[in-house]
């Protein structure tokens, strides 16, 4: 399972209560990031994650709000003394954008950095999760991504796999997906444990790439600059509602909604909640440096 901490909600310009866009995903000690808007080093190293710890960085989009905090962030982990190779994503245009501003700046990185473009539909491996992007629509070259464990494999009977003949190193071509005596190891174990996943919009109206990608995850974290009453403003410049929202976390069948990316004109982002709930029940609205361990049927707080 997945530790999600929210190291900035706000939408477009940093408030004094709310930075811009950046959530960690972590499971064990690794940390993989989804965008990176302006502060966001100095909102991790007042969180209790390191970015020594990160192993991989994703961004949506090109607007400044998400994409500003990630050249600095780059050249202050190289300052603090990194030496692990870091990988970092981005949509059409990225790796361009990206390597105009660490020119400009004129700063080293003295660790293997690898930037790549990444399409809609491709996938890529992180230690042992994987993160797939799918295209969303903002105007703009965007993307959101869903980051999955590995399976875990069911347990094997070892009573029966006797009984069948499979003993030794029977078990680890089994494993490896091969076949002994006509056996295949789902003859022997029991159903694998699917692993958890966790989806990250971005900036997007709602879509059938959107739809498609999110469909059964186990949390949404999806962006909610509007609420219903400004629809129209949310349509011009394709941004969600937290009714809609909610409306795509209820048809994919999610355990999870988190709403974040939430404009400065909603004080309180209860209010913001309560309209996505009216829709879907199991909803959240973090503020920044809400921390949630993922469990059976969605979140708890840590």
């Amino acid at each position: 399972m997945f530790d999600l901490l929210f190291l900035g909600t706000g939408a477009s310009a940093p408030s004094k209560t709310r930075a811009l866009p950046c959530v960690a995903v972590r499971r064990g000690s690794d940390i993989v990031l989804f965008d990176c808007g302006e502060g966001t080093q100095r909102q991790i190293m007042t969180s209790p994650v390191s970015f020594m710890k990160v192993r991989a960085i994703f961004i949506t989009h090109l607007h400044g709000d998400h994409f500003y905090g990630l050249p600095g962030l780059l050249q202050t982990m190289g300052m603090y003394g990194r030496t692990e190779g870091l990988s970092v994503y981005g949509p059409e245009g990225f790796t361009r954008s990206l390597q105009v501003c660490l020119d400009a700046c004129e700063g080293t990185i003295p660790y293997e950095l690898t930037m790549k473009d990444m399409s809609p539909g491709e996938t890529v491996d992180v230690k042992d999760l994987s993160v797939s992007a799918f295209a969303t629509v903002h105007g703009i070259p965007s993307q959101g991504y869903v980051i999955r464990e590995p399976d875990v494999r069911g347990r094997i009977d070892v009573e029966k796999a006797e009984s069948l003949g499979i003993s030794g190193k029977d078990f680890r071509v089994l494993e490896q997906g091969g076949e002994v005596n006509g056996v295949l190891l789902s003859d022997i174990a029991s159903k694998p444990v699917k692993g958890a996943s966790v989806a990250y919009t971005g900036d997007t109206t709602r879509c059938a790439t959107l739809d498609e990608a999110v469909k059964d995850v186990d949390v949404l974290i999806h962006e909610s600059t509007y609420m219903d009453s400004e629809k129209a403003l949310a349509d011009e410049h394709y941004h969600s509602t937290a009714r809609s929202a909610a409306e795509t976390a209820r048809d994919a069948g999610v355990k999870a909604l988190i709403l974040i990316h939430v404009s400065n004109r909603y004080k309180d982002r209860e209010v913001v909640r309560k309209e996505a709930i009216e829709v879907f029940r199991n909803t959240y609205a973090p503020e920044d440096f809400t921390y949630y361990r993922m469990v059976q049927n969605g979140v708890k707080l840590l």
